[in-house]
């Protein structure tokens, strides 16, 4: 392999490595050890990370939003309930099972679906 044929295949989707090589059908990273399909990726990966995050009613929701909860969750670990109607700020919106990370008055630090909110 020459230096002209690195350039020819796409970088690592996970590392961003230039010395991806193919093995059959599947690319191969060295650095990474990640496998991939070239024909599976998006054809524009920044639109395929950009998650939209809605909540209980469709609405879109961002970063720095106020939000309302539209039912009593149970604090795990602790006999605090978050009650409806609690007014929360979206601190950051994350690609995880609980979609917002934020902190309510009197119970601190949580983690909340988007399910279960409203924005205000």
């Amino acid at each position: 392999m020459t230096e002209t044929d690195i350039g020819a295949l796409p970088p690592c989707p996970e590392c961003a490595s230039p010395y991806s090589y193919a093995d059959g059908a599947l690319l191969i990273c060295p650095e990474c050890a990640h496998e991939w399909n070239p024909d599976m990726l998006p054809q524009n990966s920044k639109e395929a990370a950009e998650r939209v995050y809605k909540d209980a009613n469709g609405n879109t929701l961002q970063e720095g939003d106020w939000v309302t909860l539209i039912k009593d969750l149970k604090v795990k670990g602790t006999s605090k309930t978050a009650k409806v109607g609690t007014k929360v700020r979206i601190g950051r919106l994350i690609d995880a099972d609980h979609d917002i990370d934020c902190k309510i008055d009197g119970i601190g630090a949580m983690k909340l679906k988007t399910m279960f909110v409203k924005k205000a």
